[in-house]
């Protein structure tokens, strides 16, 4: 082979390379539209319910915690340390979520060979952290919009906070799509296990005031560090005692690196299955 054959090689491959990648951004945008439909609809109502279902949780923690303690946690405003600690809690849980019934959900679209079981999980990745970016803005703009002194935000740690959470979401949801369909029992214990983290993971209490050893047990979650780390977007005051995004991005790429790889591995599995 000369030189000149084997760049004309080489050009090929890459030639290639691009046509597949332009092929599943193409497969990704269609599978993001249909699932927009599927979701939401074509009416404002499917928008309307991602909007009331965190309201109604803030509004219920508001009116539960008012009633027994002067102030919250942190700051003055019981809407804004609730929506603050549920709305970073939702970029995890509503992610995984969504995520973990990605090839499920598109079982019949795989026959395609255009159609990739990782482009299932990436439309819905998409479209989850887009809407929960959404849902921030307009629950977190509503209430600081009522409070005589609107917060000062600190852009950074929101949207590192919201890339971490959702970064660990997306890992586990490529475990879970692989795991639920090798082991139906797997499904029931994550749902039994997945459930509590709600309660522990500082959505409304601060693991600062949890006195050690037991603060160093609750800091194993990494949660934690991602609703902590959001609040300080909204709060100058907070120091965010224990807080370390260093550990919440190693378990998080962590998460998603062994995803991807037993993903990767079953992707016949979970085409044929």
């Amino acid at each position: 082979m000369t030189p000149n054959d084997g760049v004309c090689v080489l050009l090929q491959e890459k030639a290639a390379s691009l046509g597949h990648t332009v092929t599943h951004m193409r497969v990704v945008s269609a599978l993001l539209i249909r699932e927009m439909e599927a979701r939401f609809g074509s009416k404002p109502g499917g928008y309307l319910w991602a909007l009331l279902d965190p309201a109604a949780h803030v509004l219920v923690l508001t009116i539960a915690f008012q009633a027994i303690a002067r102030a919250p946690a942190l700051g003055t405003s019981f809407p804004l340390f609730f929506a603050t600690g549920y709305i970073a809690f939702q970029f995890y849980q509503a992610m995984v979520s969504y995520v973990n019934a990605a090839v499920r959900a598109n079982k019949s679209l795989l026959s395609y060979p255009n159609v990739a079981p990782i482009d299932t999980v990436v439309a819905r990745y998409f479209l989850q952290f887009a809407t929960t970016i959404m849902v921030a803005v307009v629950v977190l703009g509503t209430i600081a919009a009522w409070m005589r002194v609107p917060p000062e935000l600190s852009w950074l740690p929101i949207l590192e906070a919201a890339f971490a959470g959702s970064m660990l979401g997306l890992g586990i949801g490529l475990i879970n799509n692989v795991m639920f369909v090798k082991y139906p029992l797997y499904e029931k214990i994550f749902s039994i296990v997945n459930r509590p983290l709600y309660m522990i993971s500082g959505v409304f209490f601060l693991p600062d005031m949890i006195p050690p050893p037991y603060r160093d047990i609750v800091l194993l979650n990494p949660l934690v560090h991602v609703i902590m780390r959001f609040r300080t977007g909204f709060y100058d005051e907070y120091r965010a005692i224990g807080l370390d995004m260093g550990y919440t991005y190693t378990f998080a790429f962590l998460t998603l690196f062994f995803g991807m790889l037993l993903f990767s591995a079953s992707s016949t599995l979970l085409r044929n299955e």
